[in-house]
């Protein structure tokens, strides 16, 4: 996951960049990854960035600020989504005297129909 120059529109006190996940696409599959996923605005939805890392502000694409590297073979383009991270990016900008978080790797699950989050 990646801190992007993208700043989130301020909560309150809360203020922070977007953060992102990256995966990895053959160029042939973009379209029906964007499509695919965009039909789900409420949970990740629609890729908010396509190719070069750098406009989004990610100078190495081979240095994630959180978990592993993921490698980009010769077929493929970095497509970025926005992550469940970015709250703890503003709360690391905002520096409040409190928070409390889910831990990485440890989410919420609960057994939702994916259909009940598509908007088309």
């Amino acid at each position: 996951m990646y801190i992007t120059n993208i700043q989130c529109k301020p909560a309150g006190r809360l203020s922070g960049p977007m953060v992102v996940s990256m995966r990895p696409i053959p160029y042939n599959q973009v379209s029906t990854a964007v499509l695919s996923t965009g039909r789900f605005p409420a949970v990740h939805g629609a890729p908010i960035h396509i190719g070069n890392p750098e406009a989004i502000g990610i100078k190495n694409v081979n240095s994630p600020d959180f978990g592993d590297a993921v490698p980009i073979y010769d077929n493929e383009v970095p497509v970025f989504w926005a992550c469940g991270v970015t709250p703890q990016a503003a709360l690391m900008a905002s520096k409040p005297p409190l928070a409390i978080t889910h831990a990485p790797g440890h989410m919420f699950v609960a057994d939702p129909k994916d259909s009940s989050y598509a908007v088309f």
